[in-house]
Formats: C-alpha cells, sequence, structure tokens
C-alpha cells in the first residue's frame, strides 16, 4: 500500500455534490480536492496532479467534455484517470465526443458510496 492517501479532485458545480462525494472519499482514506468551476479543475489537476478526476458533465463555464479534452491534451495531465459522474443522458452535445467517451468512464447520479468507491478503487489501483 502507498505511504500517501491518493489524491481525487472532486469538479461539481453542486456544493452538495461537492460535499457528499468528497466524505465518502475522505472516509476512505483518499486526499480529496475540490472545484466548481472548469477552469479551477483545469488549475488544480496541473498544480496537484490527482490520481483520479471526478468530473461532472454539466458546469457553469465549461462542459465537462470539453474539460477532459484540455486534460488529455496537456502533458502533465493526460494520464490521469477521469471518470464522468453525470445525472443526464450523455449525448454529443453536452459536449462528450465518442472519443471523450471512449476514454473514460461515467456514472449515473444518483451513486451510492459502494458504487462510487468500487469505481474509484478500480480507476486507480487496475
Amino acid at each position: 500500500m502507498d505511504k500517501f492517501p491518493k489524491k481525487i479532485l472532486v469538479v461539481d458545480d453542486e456544493e452538495d455534490m461537492l460535499l457528499y462525494i468528497g466524505n465518502i472519499l475522505r472516509r476512505a482514506n483518499y486526499d480529496v480536492l475540490i472545484a466548481n468551476k472548469g477552469k479551477d479543475a483545469i488549475e488544480i489537476a496541473n498544480n496537484y496532479k490527482p490520481d483520479l478526476i471526478i468530473l461532472d458533465i454539466v458546469m457553469p463555464d465549461m462542459k465537462g467534455g470539453e474539460i477532459a479534452a484540455a486534460l488529455s491534451q496537456d502533458l502533465t495531465t493526460v494520464n490521469i484517470p477521469i471518470m464522468f459522474l453525470t445525472g443526464l443522458l450523455v449525448k454529443k452535445e453536452e459536449g462528450v465526443s465518442d472519443k471523450i467517451r471512449g476514454k473514460h468512464h461515467i456514472l449515473a447520479k444518483p451513486v451510492t458510496s459502494q458504487e462510487l468507491l468500487k469505481t474509484v478503487n478500480e480507476l486507480i489501483n487496475g
């Protein structure tokens, strides 16, 4: 087991969702970073290099697919796995192209703590 906890960046514009997901991850001994805007998420990812990014699709300043695309084009963040967490049926109009969708995992809201942790563990630990 690693000496330091794995870092997970949670990106969502809803404060309640940030608290809910953050609490689940902290109880599972993950180090949690949060962002409620796409531009902040990109900056945090570049500065802290999290082990995983949990990303909402509908955000106020950038679509989740745009955020994921920006991260995948940056050498600092290209290898960070991204899990989309959304309450919407994912469509191309929402900014998630087939290329982005095929590369990342998508989990539907509402999500249980067991479902979230199972997926997080699979993405971080293989």
